[in-house]
């Protein structure tokens, strides 16, 4: 996993009330026709952030992102780029570049020459645009290939290519659709390094569009879940991970147990929670805003439970299966757990160790078990 820019471990702007937003969305909506593409949306990303818009397809992720470039006006709304409004402003004229998912490389020029384009639109002296090239081709670890076409390059040269030229105007805020997208799943962990570190070197706020849940925890200082065209949640990688505010939002990032259950006691420092899906008590180790007998539901990750051959202790946080299947991973192995009542709870294990004879294996009766703050109570 890529190291998360110096931002977020240290000044945290969003936590603080008085810090100024670098980029403001406010109530914006954008509709086609009847269909809202984007639908009152309302957020605030920091100087220097690297902020990832994750959601499905159609989930209006890109639209978003293209109202910031300025290729779409809001239908409703307003936004906002370190303090200028951006209603009616042209795409040239926003401090904003943009690098598309395809790259949009030009075939026929070199790297140099596609690195140059913008450059050399914007009238600077040839000695000036050299400078800022061998700068960035040395940024993107590309020196030396100045002089070849796209169609030299392998898939990840062609992402720097592309990121260099992004980069060239100097630009105040990069916006970046789905910019590994096109990368196998090796080159795309390793391209997640070198996309932190250059952020981090040139302090340019970055927001990065993508539906890969993985490549958002990597990269970013904080994520915004889309869906259906609204925020579902915004919150930094380990918030959205352990403390989702919703069943879509527990089910979209990463793997999850999802069950329904009913409140049976309800306390200032605990919930008891009893589930038929279990066949057990749920007990929470603190205070959940509810009532007793209301239906909610209980989200687990797997890394969360604990499989065991014996009982453990205890009246709550235990229930009963048989393996039904086990898929080795290399660094863990995940166990489907088939329960009496018919669910089946997905658990993994990591594996510490070249070979454990006497593993957990198929067809044996378990016992899976796990802490009062191991899960999530959703509401809604």
């Amino acid at each position: 996993m890529a190291k998360k820019p110096q931002i977020a471990a240290e000044t945290r702007p969003w936590r603080d009330p008085d810090a100024q937003p670098f980029v403001r969305i406010s109530g914006v909506t954008k509709k086609f026709g009847d269909i809202y593409a984007v639908d009152d949306v309302s957020l605030d990303i920091y100087k220097g952030e690297l902020f990832c818009l994750l959601g499905g397809s159609g989930s209006g992720k890109s639209t978003l992102l293209r109202m910031l470039a300025g290729f779409e006006e809001p239908t409703v709304g307003s936004i906002a780029i370190d303090g200028q409004d951006m209603a009616g402003v042209p795409p040239y004229r926003r401090p904003v570049n943009m690098m598309f998912q395809s790259y949009a490389l030009f075939p026929h020029m070199s790297v140099a020459q596609n690195v140059a384009y913008g450059l050399k639109r914007d009238g600077l002296d040839r000695t000036a645009i050299t400078e800022r090239v061998d700068e960035l081709l040395s940024l993107v670890r590309l020196e030396g290939y100045g002089k070849r076409r796209p169609d030299q390059l392998s898939g990840g040269q062609r992402q720097r290519v592309a990121l260099a030229r992004s980069l060239a105007r100097r630009p105040k805020l990069l916006l970046l659709d789905e910019p590994l997208g096109a990368l196998d799943k090796k080159l795309r962990e390793q391209t997640q390094f070198e996309l932190v570190k250059i952020q981090e070197t040139l302090g340019v706020t970055f927001i990065v569009v993508t539906h890969d849940q993985e490549e958002a925890m990597s990269l970013a200082t904080r994520i915004g879940v889309m869906n259906e065209g609204r925020i579902a949640m915004i919150g930094e990688p380990q918030d959205i991970y352990e403390f989702p505010n919703s069943r879509f939002v527990a089910g979209f990032i990463g793997s999850v147990n999802l069950v329904e259950g009913v409140v049976t006691e309800d306390e200032d420092d605990h919930v008891r929670i009893r589930s038929a899906e279990l066949g057990c008590d749920i007990y929470v180790s603190h205070g959940v805003d509810c009532a007793p007998e209301q239906i909610l539901w209980w989200a687990i990750r797997p890394e969360k439970i604990t499989l065991t051959r014996e009982p453990p202790e205890g009246d709550a946080n235990v229930t009963k299966g048989t393996v039904e299947d086990i898929a080795y991973l290399g660094d863990m192995s995940v166990y489907r757990v088939l329960l009496e009542s018919g669910k089946r709870l997905t658990v993994t294990r990591p594996n510490l160790h070249r070979s454990d004879p006497d593993g957990i294996t198929w067809d044996e009766q378990v016992y899976a078990s796990w802490g009062g703050f191991s899960g999530s109570v959703l509401t809604s």
